[in-house]
């Protein structure tokens, strides 16, 4: 007796072709930031860069030379997590090529960790000031906290968890590509409304102060959203709500 298979739902056809056709953004902007940002770098030193206004060039060639090698270190190893971080979602992979998921999955992690610890060590000495340190410097702590938290979940065989977890931290991998998608739509949209001597500048310095948060603050959000929405584990507060009001209630007993 010969099986017909049944034609999937229209909708469930049109989820998948979206989610390709988003899986294929993804991949497309990460490659090409990646590939831009370690690229600029790779022209010249920081000091040579610096006189031609390249980059952040000019904010780190002055630093004493540990400065300089960890911010290497961050756009090599950030740039690789970048890269890489669209295929561990490839679900192609995943089931024909597991050991290929695994190779490229631990070198994510190694780069997400050395990239968390070389920039928070940059946020010390943000263009920003305080601003980049709190928003820069808390984006590294979280980026290698949830990348962690995917790790160790995948070793522990909670696959669920750890699909939640890595969604999560690549939605903070991802914000090397939203900080320049936002620089964009903040400049042009100043362009406008900027008058005087030097508006180049003054635009350049506005667009670029909120960035240190508005990179990665709404990744974190949605990337919460696409966890509920897939039914994985989601961030709750509830347990934590819970077991202090029952704390409270046994300090009156």
């Amino acid at each position: 007796m010969t099986t017909v298979a049944t034609p999937a739902p229209r909708r469930q056809r049109r989820r998948t072709g979206g989610s390709k056709w988003s899986w294929a953004w993804v991949a497309l902007s990460s490659a090409a930031i990646a590939g831009y940002f370690v690229g600029q770098y790779a022209q010249g030193t920081l000091d040579s860069l610096a006189h031609q206004e390249v980059g952040l060039a000019d904010t780190y060639a002055p630093r004493a030379l540990p400065i300089r090698v960890t911010f290497y270190v961050h756009i090599v190893t950030a740039g690789l997590a970048l890269a890489l971080g669209p295929f561990q979602f490839s679900r192609r992979i995943r089931t024909r090529r597991p050991r290929v998921h695994r190779y490229t999955g631990r070198v994510y992690v190694a780069s997400v960790l050395l990239g968390s610890v070389s920039g928070f060590v940059m946020s010390m000495f943000s263009s920003v000031g305080v601003a980049g340190f709190f928003g820069f410097g808390s984006l590294a702590v979280v980026w290698g906290w949830t990348t962690w938290r995917a790790y160790r979940a995948a070793r522990q065989r909670d696959f669920r968890s750890h699909q939640a977890w890595m969604i999560r931290s690549f939605a903070l991998t991802y914000a090397a590509v939203t900080l320049r998608l936002w620089f964009g739509v903040l400049i042009f949209a100043q362009i406008p409304f900027v008058h005087g001597a030097d508006p180049f500048t003054t635009i350049m310095r506005e667009a670029y102060a909120p960035l240190p948060f508005l990179c990665w603050l709404p990744n974190i959000v949605v990337a919460e959203f696409m966890i509920r929405r897939r039914g994985l584990p989601a961030l709750r507060m509830t347990n934590s709500v819970a077991a202090a009001r029952g704390q409270v209630s046994g300090s009156r007993a």
